[in-house]
């Protein structure tokens, strides 16, 4: 279960009058109440909405910023941005955010090597040299949070433009964004445990490590 509450349909619509909140349940859930009848066409929970609703400012915000990316507008080609949007999901550690955009690659046609790839870029030979500069500079934004090398930054140039570069750079950290908060409020695919915690084993729960001697 996520983090927050989750508001129900009978919530969401109590006002009656138009909003985000009811316009985007009808077009994800149709007539169900998506806390009782959980589950999205993409496989989903579907929290992630509910979630959200708690703040329908944000919501708006947020549905706003899926219209701007997803926008004619761009210059940016959609596979460049679905790579940069999946290896930000992959290295923000959020499942959500990755299978998304994987699901959003097939839909642009990409194959199932090539998206399988994403999360081992640096040993595949199956990305354009365009593509592995995206997903290179992917990494630099979300593991090195912003530390971007000249070299790499000029070769992306070389095939990029200034508008290109701006449409990558702002939609790749908007879904860093989305993948840690995801992560953080336990939404979605993003709902699992720990998984590094200390192994207990019964009867050595006194046991000491022992530590290798000084040298003097």
């Amino acid at each position: 279960m996520p983090r927050l509450r989750q508001v129900d349909r009978a919530e969401a619509t109590a006002e009656g009058g138009p909003g985000i909140v009811p316009a985007m349940y009808r077009l994800m859930f149709g007539d169900r109440d998506p806390v009782a009848e959980p589950g999205t066409a993409t496989g989903t929970p579907g929290d992630w909405w509910t979630v959200w609703a708690g703040s329908p400012d944000i919501l708006q915000h947020a549905v706003q910023g899926f219209g701007l990316y997803q926008s004619p507008e761009r210059q940016l080609d959609p596979v460049l941005r679905e790579l940069g949007q999946a290896r930000a999901g992959y290295g923000a550690g959020s499942r959500f955010v990755f299978s998304q955009h994987c699901k959003s690659l097939r839909g642009l046609g990409v194959s199932e090597e090539r998206i399988a790839a994403v999360a081992h870029w640096p040993a595949a030979d199956c990305f354009e040299e365009v593509e592995r500069l995206v997903l290179a500079y992917t990494d630099c934004l979300v593991l090195q949070h912003g530390r971007v090398p000249d070299a790499l930054f000029e070769a992306l140039h070389r095939h990029l433009s200034d508008v290109e570069l701006l449409e990558l750079t702002y939609i790749t950290t908007l879904y860093f964004q989305h993948a840690v908060m995801s992560r953080a409020l336990r939404t979605e695919l993003d709902d699992v445990d720990e998984p590094v915690v200390e192994v207990r084993v019964p009867g050595a729960e006194d046991t000491i490590v022992p530590m290798a001697p000084r040298e003097r």
